[in-house]
C-alpha cells in the first residue's frame, strides 16, 4: 500500500511535469528547451552530490533502528542528517552559483545556459534539507508526507515555471535586441522556467516541516516508551551517514552522469563537424521532449525502489531470506507490469503521442526517438529497481562498479556513433540502450550472488510482453484507422483507451495478476468485483 501511494504520487508528478511542459515549450521554443535541459543536467549531478542519496540513506538508517525499537536513536539520525544536509547543501549551492559561467561555457559548450543554472542553484540547499525529512518519514513507515509534498511541489513548479518563462522571455527579447544575439531571449526564458523548480521545492519543504511538527506529539510519546539505553553518538552517525551515502552518491552520480556527458560530447563533436550552437541546442531541445515522456513510466520504478528500501532492510536485518526474495520479486514484477506496455506503447504510437502533447511542434524526429529508445525504458526501469535492491541488501558498492563499467561502454559507443556513424542526436538514444542493458545484466548477476535470488520469468516478463504485444497492435490499428477519418488528438486518445483496455484484459486473462494481488491494491475489493463481473480473472488463480 505504501509503495502504491508513493508510486501514484510519482506518476501524478510526472504527468503534471509532462503537461506543464506543453505551454512552457510553446513559450520557450526548442532553443529555450535546449538551454533548460542543459542547465538541468548539471543541476541533477549537483543534486546527486548534495542530496539525492539522503532520503534513501536516512530511510535506511532510521528503519533499521525502528525495527529494533530504538526511536530515540532514529531521531538522532534525523538531527545528524539535517546538519549534514545544511552544510553540504550550502557548499554545493555556492559552488554551482559562482561556477555557473565556467561550467556552462567550458564543460557544457553552451555558455548562455549559465542564466538558468544560477537560478537553479538555491534549490540545491532546499532539496537537501527536504530530502532528509522525506527519508525520515519513509523510515518510520509513512510515504504519505513524501507523496503529498511531491504533488504540491510539482503543482507549484508547473505554475511558476510557465509564468516565469513568459515574463523573462519578454526581458530576454529586449536584451537580445540590445546585444544583437537572438539566443539571449531563449536563455532568459529557460531561466524563467527553472524558477518553478526552486519555488516548488520550497513549498514541498514547508509542507514537510508542517507535517513534522504535527507528528512531534506522536514522536515524543514513542521516544518516552523507548527503553533502549545505548545512544548512538553523533560522530558515529556522521560516519554511518557517510558510509551509506558515499556508495549511493557514487552509483547514482555515475548512473546519471551519462546525461551531462551526452550533452557535452554532443555539443563538442557536433561543433567540430560544423554545427552551430543554435543547431545543437535545438536538437537537444527535441531530446528534452523525448525525455519528458520517457520519464513518466520511469517514475514508477524510482518510487517503488524508494518505498521498498525500509521493508527490505528490515527483512535483511531479521535474516528472513524468504521475505527478502518476496520483496524483490514483487518490486521487479510490478515495475515490469508498467514498463513493458509503456515501451510497446512508445513504439506503436511514437509520433502520435508527441503530437498529442505538443501539437504545435514538428514531432517527426521526436517520434523516431521514441521508437528507437522504447526498449531502453524496460532496461532503465529494471536497472533502477535492481539498484535499489542492491542498496537495500547492503551491497552498496555493486551499483557503483556496475554503473562505472556501463558508463565506460556508453561513452565508447556514443563516440563511435557520433564520429564514425554520424548518427547525430540518435547516437545518444542508442548509446543509452547499451548503458541500461549492461546495468541490468550486471545487477541481476550481483543480486543472485548476494542472496541467491533469480527473478521468475513467466509472470514478470513473458505474460506482460504478450499482453503488451496485443495492446500495441490494437492501439496502432485504431490510431491508424481513426487518423484517416478524424485525425488529431481524438484518434490518439481513442487508441490510448483501447490500449489500456486490451492490456488490462489480456494481463488478467493470462493470469498476470491474481485476485489476492488485486485485493492488496487501493480499492482492491472494487477492482476484484469489476473483474468478476466481466469474468476477467484467470481460473488458475
Amino acid at each position: 500500500m505504501q509503495g502504491t501511494i508513493l508510486a501514484a504520487a510519482g506518476i501524478i508528478t510526472k504527468i503534471i511535469g509532462a503537461v506543464y511542459r506543453i505551454p512552457m515549450l510553446n513559450i520557450m521554443g526548442l532553443k529555450g528547451q535546449g538551454y533548460y535541459d542543459i542547465a538541468f543536467q548539471v543541476y541533477s549531478i549537483a543534486l546527486l552530490i548534495s542530496s539525492y542519496s539522503l532520503p534513501l540513506a536516512v530511510s535506511k538508517l532510521v528503519s533499521a533502528r525502528i525495527a529494533k525499537g530504538q526511536r530515540k536513536n532514529a531521531y538522532r539520525v534525523l538531527k545528524a542528517a539535517l546538519f549534514f544536509a545544511v552544510v553540504v547543501g550550502s557548499v554545493i549551492t555556492l559552488a554551482v552559483y559562482f561556477g555557473a559561467d565556467v561550467i556552462a561555457e567550458y564543460i557544457m559548450g553552451a555558455s548562455l545556459s549559465a542564466y538558468a543554472l544560477k537560478v537553479l542553484a538555491p534549490g540545491l540547499l532546499i532539496v537537501a534539507v527536504m530530502g532528509v525529512l522525506r527519508g525520515y518519514f519513509q523510515g518510520v513507515g509513512s510515504m504519505i508526507p513524501t507523496a503529498i509534498s511531491q504533488v504540491l511541489e510539482q503543482i507549484v513548479n508547473a505554475v511558476v515555471s510557465i509564468v516565469g518563462a513568459q515574463v523573462l522571455l519578454g526581458y530576454g527579447e529586449t536584451a537580445a535586441k540590445e546585444q544583437g544575439d537572438e539566443l539571449i531571449g531563449a536563455a532568459y526564458s529557460a531561466a524563467g522556467g527553472t524558477l518553478g523548480t526552486v519555488a516548488g521545492a520550497l513549498i514541498g519543504f514547508l509542507f514537510l516541516v508542517i507535517s513534522y511538527f504535527a507528528y512531534r506529539r506522536v514522536l515524543r510519546r514513542q521516544m518516552r516508551a523507548d527503553r533502549t539505553r545505548r545512544r548512538d553518538g553523533y560522530q558515529k552517525l556522521f560516519i554511518l551517514l557517510l558510509l551509506t551515502i558515499a556508495p549511493v552518491i557514487l552509483s547514482t552520480a555515475v548512473y546519471n552522469a551519462s546525461n551531462v556527458i551526452d550533452s557535452a560530447m554532443f555539443n563538442k563533436i557536433m561543433g567540430a563537424q560544423g554545427f552551430t550552437e543554435n543547431e545543437c541546442v535545438t536538437l537537444l531541445g527535441r531530446l528534452g521532449q523525448y525525455y519528458t515522456l520517457f520519464n513518466v513510466p520511469l517514475a514508477v520504478a524510482n518510487a517503488l525502489g524508494a518505498s521498498m528500501i525500509p521493508g527490505l532492510v528490515r527483512a535483511v536485518a531479521g535474516k528472513e531470506r524468504r521475505l527478502v526474495h518476496n520483496r524483490i520479486y514483487m518490486a521487479v514484477r510490478y515495475t515490469m507490469l508498467i514498463a513493458v506496455p509503456s515501451a510497446v506503447g512508445f513504439f506503436a504510437l511514437g509520433q502520435p503521442l508527441m503530437e498529442f502533447i505538443w501539437p504545435n511542434v514538428d514531432n517527426s524526429m521526436q517520434g523516431v526517438m521514441l521508437r528507437v529508445g522504447a526498449i531502453s525504458l524496460i532496461f532503465y526501469s529494471l536497472s533502477t529497481i535492481t539498484n535499489a535492491v542492491l542498496q537495500g541488501i547492503n551491497q552498496m558498492m555493486k551499483p557503483v562498479k556496475n554503473a562505472t563499467v556501463s558508463l565506460v561502454l556508453h561513452i565508447v559507443s556514443l563516440f563511435i556513433m557520433l564520429v564514425m556513424f554520424k548518427w547525430g542526436i540518435y547516437a545518444i538514444i542508442v548509446s543509452k540502450i547499451v548503458f541500461s542493458l549492461c546495468m541490468c545484466i550486471m545487477n541481476a548477476h550481483d543480486i543472485r550472488e548476494a542472496v541467491g535470488y533469480v527473478q521468475e520469468q513467466q509472470k514478470t516478463f513473458v505474460i506482460p510482453c504478450i499482453a503488451s504485444a496485443f495492446m500495441g497492435v490494437a492501439s496502432f490499428l485504431v490510431q491508424f484507422a481513426l487518423d484517416i477519418f478524424i485525425g488529431g488528438r481524438i484518434a490518439t486518445l481513442a487508441a490510448l483507451i483501447v490500449a489500456l483496455i486490451v492490456y488490462g484484459v489480456s494481463i488478467l486473462k493470462m493470469g498476470g495478476l491474481s485476485e489476492d494481488e488485486l485485493l492488496s491494491m487501493p480499492k482492491g475489493a472494487t477492482l476484484v468485483g469489476v473483474c468478476r463481473k466481466f469474468n476477467l480473472l484467470s481460473d488458475n488463480y
